[in-house]
Formats: structure tokens, sequence, C-alpha cells
């Protein structure tokens, strides 16, 4: 007589297993673990035993379906208990041949020849951007339209640097794939072109750890007036337009909340802006306070305490400091924290709102000024505490433990 579920789930383990007989070869093998569907069938003169699941969680309509498969499977040669051995071990080479299994081999196998810091940037870079969307995928699937799409997520939260790279170090994983059996051709070759230019000029920054901590210290070291050197400190910190640092009134500054409001007519947007002030940015600020803080701006003329510094002061002390029109400009310190920090995993809306950018609606641009700022505040502190970190190690391990991923 065929089972019932009533009599199934009914069955109460005895000392020794037992089993409950459906039909056609399937039964309940009944212990004191749990209760399991199973299959007796004869393959090639041999008798053998195939497990169709564990009831409850598979049902007795399902095993009987799975047990009709293997039926079929047997009348056409085939040996269910091979198949399925087939099956995993297929899986397993999947598993193994997955694009982020690859990259991991291919980073394993190269990182030690790369600078600590360079090394992390990159796998970081995979982690963030790419594994999400294609790291469980065979290598040897994955497609230019596949890879492009990932890339493109990159390229719309604004660091077309960040995706060109990503792009670099994609064509190199599929190369070793290739080298290594592993894929039959690049899938990153037919995408060139396909990503919208990086844009260099008058916005050029510097964006590798080792080099920023350079920046910073030889900023440490600048050799001109109180006042500019406290401005060349506050740029990283702050990464405001270089018209909007200069242009610090003291007025905007609340030193016991460690915010710094700046109104919308000073802002290029037009609408009002809050800084965070992270306790390095406070200190700046304090050290500066008793030699301007009893005039109208942070950081005034040196001609006349009624006007702020001219537009070229920031610029004229980096050139001063050896760094050329190519490797650093005002407008770079913006730049440098906004593709770190979309590398270290900063949500985009945060950053975006951080910096101060356009918002399509005007409307909603008016109001959400204020919008993120728990968040900007944590970000600003440890962006801060970041920069600390290269400024005082030439061996450099970025921070990425207090990031918020996307």
């Amino acid at each position: 007589m065929p089972l019932t579920d009533t009599a199934i789930r009914g069955a109460k383990p005895r000392e020794k297993q037992f089993k409950l007989s459906d039909e056609k070869g399937m039964y309940v093998l009944v212990k004191k673990a749990g209760k399991y569907f199973r299959l007796d069938y004869r393959f090639a003169g041999k008798r053998k035993t195939l497990a169709l699941g564990v009831y409850p969680d598979v049902t007795l309509a399902e095993a009987r379906e799975k047990r009709d498969d293997v039926k079929k499977l047997i009348r056409d040669g085939i040996d269910p208990a091979q198949m399925r051995k087939a099956n995993k071990a297929i899986l397993v080479v999947q598993n193994a041949n997955s694009f982020e299994a690859i990259t991991r081999e291919w980073f394993i196998k190269h990182s030690p020849n790369w600078a600590e810091s360079h090394a992390i940037k990159i796998i970081r870079r995979f982690e963030l951007h790419i594994f999400p969307w294609l790291g469980n995928r065979p290598i040897v699937e994955v497609t230019p339209p596949e890879l492009l799409a990932a890339l493109r997520r990159i390229e719309n939260k604004g660091i077309k640097e960040t995706a060109h790279r990503a792009l670099q170090n994609c064509g190199q994983v599929f190369r070793y794939a290739v080298a290594t059996g592993r894929a039959e051709r690049d899938a990153s070759a037919d995408l060139r072109g396909a990503l919208a230019p990086v844009k260099h000029g008058s916005m050029a920054t510097i964006t590798e750890p080792k080099k920023i901590g350079e920046l910073l210290r030889a900023i440490d070291g600048y050799e001109g007036t109180p006042v500019v050197q406290c401005a060349l400190k506050l740029a990283p910190l702050v990464f405001l337009r270089p018209g909007e640092l200069r242009q610090a009134e003291w007025t905007e500054i609340d030193l016991d909340n460690a915010e710094w409001r700046i109104p919308g007519p000073k802002m290029k947007m037009k609408f009002p802006h809050i800084v965070p002030l992270s306790e390095q940015t406070l200190n700046v600020l304090c050290d500066i306070h008793p030699i301007t803080g009893q005039g109208q701006y942070v950081f005034p003329s040196i001609r006349t305490d009624s006007r702020p510094m001219c537009n070229n002061a920031v610029l004229a002390a980096l050139r001063r400091m050896g760094y050329a029109k190519e490797d650093m400009s005002g407008h770079g310190f913006r730049a440098m924290a906004s593709t770190v920090l979309h590398e270290q995993g900063w949500l985009s809306d945060v950053i975006e709102r951080q910096l101060a950018h356009a918002e399509r609606n005007k409307m909603k641009a008016a109001y959400n000024y204020a919008q993120h700022l728990p968040e900007r505040r944590e970000m600003m502190q440890a962006w801060a505490d970041y920069l600390d970190t290269l400024r005082s190690s030439e061996k450099v391990v970025p921070l990425f433990g207090t990031a918020k991923g996307e």
C-alpha cells in the first residue's frame, strides 16, 4: 500500500531504525535523527541505494517525482548515482573556476611583487565593485555586456578613473584565466572605448596612498605664512572648492558643535552647506584662531583683514612645494577625497552630499543640505584619521574598517 503523509508524520523512532515502504522501490528510513527518503534500484546487475531527501523538507509528492525521474534515467541506461557524482564534480570545478576564485588566485600569485598599499587597493576594488555582480559566475561564461554592466555601476558613481582601473584589472584576470586554461578569451578586450574617458587637466589630483602621505608631510613642512599653511592643512580635511575655503568666516564656524555652516551665496550651487569638523580640523582652526580669530576671515589677505586671501594662495603654495600643475591642483583635494572614499566603500550619496555636488531638483536641493549628516560626521572623522595614517607612515595600509559598503 502506498505511503501517506499522515503515516510518515506519525511514525515514531524506535531503538533500531526501520523502513516505511512506498511504491517502486522507494521507502522512508526512520531513525532517531530523522526521516529519510531512499530508493533501492538495480543497475548493471548491482543493487544500489539513492538518497531522495529528508522529510519534511522534501515532501512525499516531491520524493515521488524524484523517484520517477531516477527511474527514467535507469531506463535510458544512466546510473543516477554516477550522474549525481558527476554533477557534484562539475559544481566543484565551476566553483573553482568562478570569476572570484580565479581573481583571488591571480592576486595571490602577483601581489607579493606589489607595494602593500597597491595590493590592498586592487583587491578592495574587486570586492566592492566586481565580485558582488560577477564573483560567482564561471569565468568562461562572463560576457562583455555583463562586465560592462558592472563597470557602468562604478562609472555612475562619478568615479570614472576607478572604472577604468577596474577594467584594466579584470583584463589581467581574464588573460591569466586564458593562460591557465580556464577561459577561452579576454572578455574585457571588447570594451575598449566603451567607458567614458577620464578628463585630466586643471583637476589634477593625487590618489595613491603613498603619494598622499608625501603631500601631507610636505604641507606640514611648508615654510610660508601660518595662514596659508593652515589653509593647506584644511584643504584635504574638508575638501571644499578653493573659493569656498578661502572665504571662510569665523561667524560660520561653531567650534563647540564642530560644524561649519556655509551660507548659500558662497557656494557654487547657491545652497547652504554643512561641513562636519573632525578633531583634526578643529585642531587646525584652534591653531589659527589666536592669529586671525579677532577678524572676519579665517584666512585673511596678507594686505588687509577686510578681504580673504587671494584666489591662488593655495595653488601658489603647492607650486612652491614642488607640485607642478599636472601633479596637483587646488581642486585636486576634492577629487582625491572622492576617489579614495568611493574606493573605501562609503555610500555614494553620503560622499556626493558632502562634496556639495549639483542636485538636479533645485527645490529638493534647497532642503537637503543637511541630508545624511550623521553618516557625514562619521565619514569626515574616519577620513581625517586615514590621512593621519598616511602622513605618519611610508608603508601605508588603507583604513577600510569603518567604511560603509554599497
